[in-house]
């Protein structure tokens, strides 16, 4: 044994003289003092099979003997400059082109949020966010939509409590607002609404961008001259817009705002109806009855609110026709965004 563990040593001496790079010195590292299948780790598992008397004198011989390769080997590393290691093997080559690394981007809802908070705050609008929990107060009968008013039907409420909802639309926020401040103020309020209705153009929960201004003096021309503005810089300067009579509780006069169907130009196709024209908002004038009910005098002050579905901004923008898409987490539709 003692013959065959300095054969050994002499043998890998010489083999590590002979190793000029990275690979050979890693090959003469698995040959010989790899832990698995190395010919010096092979002879010391041979070692418990010597006689007891000479055990101990050979096992110092080989620790002997493999303190002096791995030090040897370590030097030998040093020489040659060159790392060694299953992760070291191989160099960087610095002329290879970089690895792609996939990153994330906004939601296509986000960034219509985005897009149409940036318009209104670049026309003075401050941005205002409430609860997504509301109180019953805030979101009907503040707004003239007392208990058993027919317009409450229209909402499909999800209820916590007799009091307590989810919020069907972001016009809580105007009397939030008005009770807190005094005229004149401009507010946009975006955010998360809820109703029960679940189909290809509705969902239970979506995104609406609520608008209010008030002051002395405001018309139903402003209202008309800031949508129209929004319009224009959303959908193009080009785009056909009407306004249509309509009605909400707490609004006088209310209108529905229509642009040109943006997926036939206004000639009529199954999107629009064959109508030609497309919905986007609703608005009018505040009702004197909110106003008096947050304090404020309607025959000083006067103002506008308007509402719109961001979803539904998003559908016409890019041209969507089933809204549930959103919200399915297919990365070959969110990735077009």
């Amino acid at each position: 044994m003692e013959t065959r563990l300095r054969a050994l040593q002499e043998e890998a001496l010489d083999a590590l003289e002979h190793t000029s790079d990275s690979a050979s010195l890693e090959a003469f590292r698995i040959t010989y003092l790899g832990r698995k299948g190395g010919q010096l780790t092979a002879l010391l598992h041979q070692l418990g099979g010597v006689a007891a008397v000479d055990r101990p004198r050979l096992g110092q011989l080989a620790n002997e003997i493999k303190a002096n390769l791995e030090r040897r080997f370590e030097e030998r590393k040093q020489q040659l400059g060159a790392p060694v290691g299953k992760a070291e093997q191989q160099q960087t080559d610095l002329s290879l082109p970089g690895r792609y690394l996939p990153f994330g981007s906004l939601h296509p809802i986000t960034q219509v949020m985005e897009a149409v908070c940036s318009i209104f705050e670049s026309m003075g609008f401050a941005v205002a966010e409430g609860p997504d929990v509301e109180l019953d107060h805030y979101n009907f009968e503040a707004l003239n939509i007392p208990k058993h008013h027919p317009a409450r039907d229209m909402h499909d409420t999800f209820y916590v409590t007799d009091s307590l909802l989810l919020r069907t639309h972001t016009s809580p926020m105007q009397a939030r607002i008005m009770e807190k401040q005094e005229p004149p103020l401009r507010y946009i309020a975006p955010g998360k609404v809820y109703r029960c209705d679940s189909d290809m153009t509705h969902t239970p929960m979506f995104h609406q961008v609520e608008g209010l201004l008030v002051d002395r003096d405001v018309s139903f021309a402003d209202l008309k001259g800031v949508l129209s503005s929004f319009c224009a810089r959303m959908f193009g300067a080009d785009l056909a817009l009407r306004f249509r009579p309509s009605f909400f509780p707490f609004t006088e006069p209310s209108v529905e705002v229509d642009i040109a169907c943006v997926m036939c130009g206004g000639q009529g196709c199954r999107v629009c109806k064959r109508t030609g024209w497309l919905e986007i908002l609703g608005a009018g004038m505040i009702h004197p009855n909110v106003l008096s009910g947050v304090g404020y005098d309607p025959d000083i002050f006067s103002g506008f609110a308007f509402g719109m579905g961001v979803e539904r901004i998003a559908m016409l923008k890019y041209g969507i026709d089933d809204i549930r898409l959103y919200y399915e987490n297919d990365l070959r539709f969110l990735s077009q965004f």
